[in-house]
């Protein structure tokens, strides 16, 4: 994987998102990110990433709304 990989879960049933996205980090190697692409601000995915694996996730936001959010996520 590389920096380029995107993720766009804007199409994804909602309760297959978050599982969805959590597979795709699981393959991400130190330093690996992928950018996720979403119709809302993944806050709450951000907060769940903190609590269940601190440390392990950097945050970037490239856009932030109205209408489409992209963060870069990146394995420390």
């Amino acid at each position: 994987m590389n920096d380029l990989v995107e993720l766009d879960i804007r199409t994804i049933p909602p309760a297959r998102k978050h599982p969805t996205i959590h597979a795709r980090l699981d393959i991400l190697a130190p330093g690996e990110a992928l950018t996720l692409i979403n119709d809302h601000d993944p806050r709450p995915l951000r907060f769940e990433l903190e609590h269940d694996r601190p440390g392990m996730f950097a945050f970037e936001y490239l856009e932030s709304g109205p209408e489409v959010w992209r963060v870069l996520i990146r394995r420390t």
